[in-house]
């Protein structure tokens, strides 16, 4: 295989151009037949609805090189039933399961010099998304529809990899609130957050994390990831109508009663942050990334001495790696193989 001329050692989380992206479009109430193409620009109407009233929804996967040479992408049908549930939500036309698979597989396939090597610490990142594209000036659905998939390789989220980051509680900004949609990947929950997120890291932080719109007194998530805890050997994660459905974190609570740990998906409040004995970040682009330290208001909670993950930490995210890379076996059925 004539594999891309890239460091694949040294990539960055950022896009970089790669030979294909697939597109399919709603028109006249059915899906069109998936378009390849390396065409990088769209042209749409000055009206599209996804520029004035934010019907723009997107998915984040993984696509992994095997020790034997094959790709493999994890839990890609979880992202496609995710992205029904965001479609749903904001009354645009649900991306059939089927359709989403293919157009995976086929961005895979167009783009498989771009995966980068076994073993290389990087991966090809591919991005899903869906927009309105009906010329509207009312306040409406649109009636046509175009889902688009391209993939680039990339490097870990946080620049320094499996190494513990530092977090802001953020009391003043809201992510979400219930009742909203919070829980879907809509694109103006992350335009909501970049002030949070900008501001943060502008103080020496990598992302901020988020209390509860209502109360302000319980855990929601960070600006890129949910958050989890570990304490009594309990893996401890927000229930909350409000945060993503994250598909990392669905995985890594079955390895956590796999490995013998106690599991809680309820309402962690603030005030249990001095209590945790190790802390993360979870999500398809960080994977699972230890946090070092959260500060909340004067004070600061530490989770990782010496700047060292902790070892439940650690072993879960040995655990789900080896999965999504094909170095240990699957025993959940998470990955399927993409043919060549």
């Amino acid at each position: 295989m004539d594999r891309a001329d890239l460091d694949f050692a040294h990539l960055p989380f950022a896009y970089h151009k790669t030979d294909a992206n697939v597109r399919v479009f709603f028109r006249e109430g059915a899906w069109s037949a998936p378009e390849v193409t390396s065409e990088e620009y769209l042209t749409l109407h000055m009206a599209s609805v996804c520029f004035h009233y934010g019907q723009a929804i997107f998915e984040g996967l993984k696509a992994y090189e095997r020790p034997d040479g094959r790709v493999q992408t994890f839990r890609a049908r979880e992202n496609a039933r995710r992205m029904r549930h965001s479609a749903e939500k904001l009354l645009m036309e649900p991306v059939p399961e089927e359709v989403f698979l293919d157009a995976v597989q086929r961005v895979v396939q167009a783009n498989r010099r771009f995966v980068p090597p076994h073993a290389s610490g990087a991966s090809l990142y591919i991005r899903p998304f869906e927009i309105g594209v009906s010329a509207e000036v009312g306040v409406k659905p649109s009636i046509d529809y175009l889902f688009m998939v391209f993939a680039t390789p990339v490097g870990p989220y946080y620049k320094a990899g499996f190494t513990p980051v530092r977090l802001l509680v953020q009391e003043e900004i809201d992510r979400a609130a219930p009742g909203g949609v919070g829980d879907t990947k809509a694109a103006g929950n992350y335009a909501a957050s970049l002030r949070a997120t900008v501001a943060a890291k502008k103080q020496g932080y990598s992302e901020v994390l988020y209390l509860d719109a209502r109360e302000k007194r319980y855990i929601d998530e960070s600006g890129s990831s949910n958050f989890f805890a570990v304490r009594d050997r309990t893996f401890i994660t927000p229930a909350s109508p409000s945060i993503l459905r994250s598909i990392t974190n669905a995985s890594v609570r079955r390895l956590a009663l796999d490995m013998g740990l106690s599991v809680e998906e309820r309402p962690v409040a603030v005030e249990e942050l001095a209590s945790f004995e190790e802390a993360g970040a979870l999500g398809t682009a960080a994977i699972i990334t230890p946090v070092e330290a959260i500060t909340y208001g004067e004070q600061e909670f530490v989770y990782a001495k010496d700047g060292q993950a902790g070892p439940i930490t650690t072993a879960l995210y040995e655990r789900l790696t080896a999965i999504q890379t094909g170095e240990a076996e699957d025993p959940y059925g998470w990955c399927e193989v993409v043919p060549d």
